[in-house]
């Protein structure tokens, strides 16, 4: 008996996904729970797990298909997929001819080498894969996989044409392939790829956000010596109570939802020709992956302490990392923080994360000669940004808004003071 596979029930406001990676071929045997699919939306990767124990059947849709919220991606079929007893008993269950030639089809799956040439490509490569192997004559047995379960990846295409390149053709499919013409000296290379789905969506927001938008930037500097000290002094005491690094971001959170407080309109969105006021501290926290920036949201940052934002953003992290981010830990927040500190930067000017109207850009922590009561003193200076939608938020209440937080943080004490 057959089992549906299916794509996850998607939230509203993702349309559609697109298949990026199978982990399973056609007549491999799975476990329940084993990770069958990966499908990438705009927002993260989802990923499908096998119902059952069983077969994966048909596959339905390839690498590279659009899908639906609950569209069938392929089946799995009851059995153990070895040729051995799961097999053999469906065959003395049913002596149907369907059932019988799907067997014979899964023991010649399983009979054939991982090389073989020909039908076997489309299990064995991925989409670019496959296109680039066919452009050029290749087969399966010509290239070496080097993916999960020996998959053909288009890097390992690429690096087949290389040696082929080098050695001449030995054999009478080699010598039936097209030839690979030699680059010229001084040609330069290129490489065309489509954008991820997450990059595609990035790049539309980012160009929302300065078309709908009057974003303007104001920056301020932030000595960071109170806060290292206090880091210093504590963070052995820190870790041992709380189980946790006393980091930066810590503290930034926290300065940003006392501003906040103060400074309503920098929590707000605009709704057409409304403006929403949110009553609660959902802080986004930008983090850096290799498929993009995700945006991950501190719930109610205003009721939790240090320990529990610190905790909370390594875990994000962590996850994002991994690509294990749920789309509801990225929905929403009223406010972001974004970090570019920990890549070097010195100064710069974040965008908008619509629908919010305002995003704090944190940087590099430099060294730095100040005048401190008519003496020069070299102290730990970060430059602070602060974009804003102008259109809702003033200069007056952007600055001041900085000033809070430069306030907070040069003076930690007062966070817990409440003043």
């Amino acid at each position: 008996m057959a089992t549906e596979i299916k794509a996850p029930q998607f939230p509203e406001s993702v349309a559609d996904g697109t298949v990026a990676t199978w982990h399973k071929k056609e007549g491999e045997a799975v476990k329940r729970d084993e990770l069958l699919v990966d499908i990438e939306t705009d927002k993260v990767v989802l990923e499908v797990v096998a119902p059952s124990d069983g077969v994966v059947g048909k596959i339905l849709k390839d690498e590279g298909d659009t899908v639906e919220s609950q569209e069938v991606l392929g089946s799995l079929e009851a059995g153990s997929g070895a040729g051995g007893g799961d097999a053999k008993q469906e065959e003395s269950k049913d002596d149907g001819k369907d059932d019988a030639k799907a067997d014979q089809q899964k023991a010649e799956a399983k009979s054939e080498p991982a090389d073989a040439g020909g039908g076997d490509d489309d299990a064995q490569a991925g989409p670019a894969a496959r296109k680039m192997m066919s452009e050029h004559g290749l087969s399966a047995g010509d290239v070496k996989g080097t993916g999960r379960d020996g998959r053909i990846t288009k890097e390992d295409v690429e690096k087949a044409l290389a040696n082929r390149q080098e050695k001449p053709a030995s054999s009478s499919s080699e010598s039936k392939a097209a030839p690979i013409p030699e680059a010229e000296p001084g040609e330069r290379e290129e490489r065309r790829v489509p954008m991820t789905r997450l990059r595609k969506r990035i790049a539309e927001r980012l160009v929302s956000a300065q078309q709908n938008a009057a974003m303007l930037t104001t920056f301020n500097e932030v000595n960071m010596k109170p806060i290292m000290d206090m880091r210093k002094n504590y963070k052995d005491a820190f870790e041992k109570a709380h189980g946790v690094r006393l980091g930066f971001m810590g503290f930034f959170t926290r300065a940003c939802v006392e501003a906040l407080k103060r400074y309503p309109e920098v929590n707000a969105s605009i709704d057409g020709d409304d403006v929403v006021y949110h009553g609660y501290y959902d802080v986004g926290v930008a983090v850096s992956t290799e498929r993009g920036l995700v945006v991950p949201v501190v719930r109610d940052a205003d009721q939790k302490g240090l320990a529990e934002v610190e905790s909370q953003i390594i875990d994000y992290g962590q996850k994002a990392q991994k690509g294990k981010l749920s789309i509801d830990e990225m929905t929403g927040g009223t406010f972001t923080i974004s970090n570019g500190g920990v890549f070097g930067s010195l100064m710069s000017m974040p965008i908008l994360n619509p629908p919010q109207t305002a995003i704090l850009g944190m940087h590099k922590i430099q060294e730095r000669p100040m005048a401190v009561d008519g003496k020069v003193e070299i102290l730990p200076m970060m430059y602070l940004a602060l974009s804003y939608d102008h259109r809702l938020i003033d200069g007056k209440q952007a600055v001041q808004f900085l000033v809070t937080v430069k306030n907070f943080i040069e003076d930690p004490a007062r966070l817990l003071l409440d003043i």
